[in-house]
């Protein structure tokens, strides 16, 4: 009888796509708590990157190291859509501008105009190197394209790019000519089934997914399972890969997600045998904006999601309306947490908050324009 009962859980588990080895593996409040302490960053030094002009948002930020100096991927929209750009930083504060990663297309293609970029197999051990490491010679980023103007418009994918050059010197990456994922594929799920957005590509050196890359990604789709379509939503999900091109969605399900509202962008660090999935949630019901969060995992598959109190939320002039999308890193005992702020003019610029009270930024937005006044 046990022999059978081990048969039947055994053809339950492999049909739903989860090896063996990655079952649940709670982590407990107390865990969770000792993570919140350890990354909290009550002090914000305010923006450290804002963009030349009230028609230009900043947005997304990925930071990287090389040897003494830190990089800084980032997105720039313009009216048109998304282009990826670069910029570097000796001390996490302070930054200068070095050029595009990923541009317009000058021809039709599947992304001719939305090119949103994101580094993918990073150093993600908490406190550690934060390099990026190559693949088969190469260095990667995962991107969502598309071929429409506009904020966001159109049908977004989610593709790939790589470059054999160094990736903290300002040059065109190449793209793979498909994308990897579309929200018309036969086999998208209910909650992805509109728009694909940002997506993560960690290395899994311990195969707990049962492959060596897994990618983090978020997406719009119905509102349920039942394709009710009132209401904007976002959620995380999966996908495997054993050799960066060719990839595959793993589990139905979003393994992070909430009742309402966006839960997206994830950001991954591991802190000795627990992962750590920081990420943004928006338009929740009992919560106001944009706001950065975290969950934890032991397997990468099963997220156990902070209940407390918000990493970032909006509290300043500069990230009145919006704080959210992270990137949070610790360096020399000071935990830095990246994101994008939003003021309530819709400037949309880069900020950073720390463990350890640094000062404060004299960086600001351009003044907004002024329109003429109105007659008594």
């Amino acid at each position: 009888m046990e022999k059978h009962l081990y048969i039947i859980l055994l053809f339950i588990l492999l049909g739903k796509g989860v090896p063996l080895y990655a079952q649940a593996v709670a982590v407990t409040p107390e865990e969770m708590e000792s993570i919140y302490r350890e990354v909290k960053t009550p002090y914000k030094y305010g923006l450290v990157m804002v963009p030349p002009s009230n028609d230009k948002k900043m947005d997304c930020p990925t930071v990287f190291r090389k040897g003494d100096k830190w990089y800084m991927t980032y997105l720039i929209f313009d009216g048109r859509g998304y282009e990826t750009w670069l910029a570097s930083s000796n001390d996490l504060l302070k930054w200068t501008t070095l050029g595009k990663l990923m541009s317009f297309s000058d021809r039709e293609t599947w992304d001719a105009h939305q090119k949103a970029g994101y580094n993918a197999l990073q150093d993600i051990t908490w406190g550690g190197t934060y390099e990026l490491k190559k693949y088969k010679g190469k260095y990667w980023m995962s991107y969502f394209g598309g071929d429409g103007r506009g904020y966001e418009a159109g049908n977004l994918s989610i593709g790939m790019a790589y470059t054999k050059g160094k990736p903290w010197i300002a040059h065109e990456w190449t793209r793979m000519e498909k994308p990897l994922f579309t929200a018309k594929d036969a086999d998208v799920r209910w909650w992805e089934n509109r728009k694909l957005f940002k997506s993560t590509v960690i290395e899994d050196k311990k195969r707990l997914s049962g492959h060596r890359f897994v990618m983090y990604y978020n997406a719009n789709g119905d509102s349920a399972q039942n394709n009710l379509k009132t209401r904007w939503f976002e959620r995380i999900g999966m996908a495997v890969s054993d050799d960066m091109v060719h990839w595959k969605r793993y589990l139905q399900e979003p393994i992070v997600h909430h009742p309402v509202g966006i839960t997206g962008d994830a950001v991954i660090q591991q802190m000795d045998d627990t992962y750590v999935m920081f990420y943004f949630g928006a338009f929740w019901q009992d919560r106001k904006g944009a706001f950065n969060r975290f969950a934890a995992s032991k397997d990468l598959v099963h997220w156990t999601d902070w209940e407390g109190e918000n990493l970032i939320e909006p509290s300043e002039p500069f990230d009145a309306l919006y704080a959210h999308k992270s990137f949070v890193l610790k360096h020399e005992g000071v935990v830095y947490h990246f994101y994008c702020a939003v003021n309530k003019d819709e400037q949309r610029g880069i900020a950073v908050a720390t463990s350890k009270d640094l000062g404060k930024s004299g960086l600001q937005f351009v003044a907004p324009p002024v329109g003429p006044k109105k007659q008594p």
